[in-house]
């Protein structure tokens, strides 16, 4: 499986799907610092939120082979500037999460015109819950 660093604002999900797809219990903790799983990164919502801390994503990113961007689509702010995927010299995806309560459709397409302007190479919808989309990401990881 490639290395993914899963990289969004605090609350986007990144942690459950760390742990979804390494197929551990779900449960909730705040990121504190970046956390390795067996082949996932996961880096506090803090490092997008904060530009100050954009050098520490593209350190961190050297170690991954693909860069996730996460969105949940039942925010109402973005921090995802467009272009972002620039800063790296890698593959970038986009991940929209929570698609099971977005409140419609158009909350499910903006989180997807966000990340098309950041720059992703093509987007995933995921319910981690109940695992909707998580085996098309893994099989993607896995090729």
């Amino acid at each position: 499986m490639k290395k993914v660093i899963f990289i969004g604002k605090t609350g986007s999900g990144k942690t459950t799907l760390c742990q979804k797809i390494h197929d551990l219990d779900l449960e909730y903790k705040k990121t504190q610092s970046v956390e390795i799983y067996d082949e996932s990164i996961d880096t506090p919502g803090e490092y997008l939120e904060n530009r100050s801390y954009y050098k520490a994503l593209i350190v961190t990113s050297a170690d991954a082979d693909v860069i996730a961007l996460v969105y949940d689509c039942t925010s109402e702010e973005s921090y995802i500037a467009p272009g972002f995927c620039s800063m790296f010299a890698k593959e970038c995806i986009g991940i929209v999460t929570k698609i099971d309560i977005a409140q419609n459709k158009d909350r499910i397409k903006y989180a997807k015109e966000i990340l098309n302007e950041a720059g992703v190479s093509r987007i995933f919808e995921v319910n981690t819950l109940d695992g909707t989309g998580i085996e098309e990401l893994i099989k993607y990881l896995s090729s």
